[in-house]
């Protein structure tokens, strides 16, 4: 994988093809790999997905691995391979450093596509049922640390209860950036930043901006993808209608079949060829 220097550390990344820049960005607990079946599904255009900083293969420096954090590291990235017309696909924290990105350097982007992923700040009501005895633990001074930086829980349990297809190799990949529990930081951070019940303050304010951006850039295509919820799925019918209402340029594509909360483990093709077959209806591959 190619490595590049950004800031003080390095990232890595997966990159095939040439034309017009099409940017992957994962979520917690995984990293570029997660893309690895979505890509050749996408053909066209040069393809790039980085490890997240302190994931993957990445560099761990030693830094807080907050959402500006991450959204730092990634926009140096973006500088050191000169990537400014590009077009974004996002899952879970990887969509929200999509909007976040295209929010902050409005013009650098052609289009977005995104599955689930953070659209908006919610209420502890409006989140999965199923996850908030999750989040509310982890998000608990002590308890939170136990779990995933002591025994790893994101991965060894999280991770596999929330895909339908995951294989146990393809597990090991995911853990082995993780063996200490100094490295498993940036896995405890990231479900700290979900903005639930107003905190935290300074990702909800973040969140709101691109908001904002996704309600005033009918400029820019975007497109979710959505599926019949399986194991651990976020996007239920109520954020779904949510996006439809206030996201400009949004086109919805639900494909019936079951996913669950890590789509593009369960269902690479589909996506891939959804999101291609959207990019060439708004020409967003031309050169």
């Amino acid at each position: 994988m190619p490595v590049q220097h950004v800031l003080d550390s390095t990232m890595h990344h997966r990159e095939s093809g040439t034309g017009v820049p099409i940017v992957f960005l994962h979520g917690n607990p995984t990293s570029s790999y997660l893309w690895r079946n979505v890509m050749p599904a996408v053909g066209g255009g040069r393809l790039l997905a980085p490890d997240l900083i302190g994931m993957g293969e990445s560099g761990k420096p030693a830094i807080a691995y907050s959402f500006d954090d991450h959204a730092r590291y990634l926009d140096a990235w973006f500088d050191a391979l000169d990537l400014r017309d590009v077009i974004l696909v996002g899952h879970d924290w990887g969509g929200a450093l999509a909007f976040d990105r295209a929010a902050r350097h409005p013009g650098s982007v052609r289009g977005i596509a995104f599955t689930e992923t953070i659209v908006k700040p919610m209420t502890w009501e409006e989140f999965p049922e199923g996850g908030r005895e999750l989040f509310r633990a982890v998000k608990t001074d002590g308890v939170g640390e136990s779990m995933i930086l002591d025994d790893n829980a994101f991965i060894e349990q999280g991770l596999p209860a929330t895909s339908a297809r995951l294989g146990a190799d393809d597990l090991d990949v995911y853990r082995r950036p993780y063996p200490t529990r100094e490295s498993r930081l940036p896995l405890l951070r990231w479900p700290r930043s979900m903005p639930l019940g107003g905190e935290p303050a300074d990702v909800v304010a973040r969140i709101e901006a691109y908001d904002r951006w996704l309600k005033d850039s009918a400029d820019v295509p975007k497109l979710l993808l959505t599926f019949e919820p399986g194991p651990g799925a976020m996007m239920h019918e109520g954020l779904v209608a949510w996006c439809a209402a206030n996201i400009a340029g949004l086109e919805t594509e639900h494909a019936d079949v079951v996913a669950g909360h890590h789509t593009p483990e369960d269902e690479p093709v589909l996506i891939g060829s959804a999101v291609a077959a959207w990019a060439d209806r708004h020409g967003l591959r031309a050169g």
